[in-house]
């Protein structure tokens, strides 16, 4: 059985673009959640995400590891890009697009 952390390093390895939210994109269980995966699907390209709600070992350790106290997290090539008003203020000023277009476009023959 891998631990917290193994489970953590390999969904950020994994998944190029992922987010750790409370809820789904469908159903996001906070206002900063919802917004930041609405800022994501804005783009159109496919993400991975993970309910912390259903995943209280990723929730307690995840703020350890990204040294980021708060909830939703966006990662993009195994960097954390930040929470909600980084991703938010990205998404304003046209940089999240880019960048989730580019991600996405360099990682299409993976999927």
């Amino acid at each position: 059985m891998s631990t917290t952390l193994e489970n953590i390093q390999r969904q950020i390895g994994e998944n190029p673009i992922l987010i750790y939210m409370k809820g789904t994109p469908q159903l996001p269980q906070c206002g900063f959640s919802a917004q930041t995966v609405q800022a994501l699907m804005a783009c159109g390209e496919r993400f991975a995400f993970v309910n912390i709600l259903d995943n209280p070992d990723i929730r307690a350790e995840l703020p350890k590891y990204a040294n980021w106290p708060t909830f939703p997290q966006l990662w993009v090539e195994g960097e954390l890009v930040g929470g909600c008003d980084i991703v938010m203020e990205m998404h304003q000023n046209g940089e999240l697009e880019t960048l989730i277009k580019q991600t996405a476009a360099k990682h299409k023959d993976d999927a």
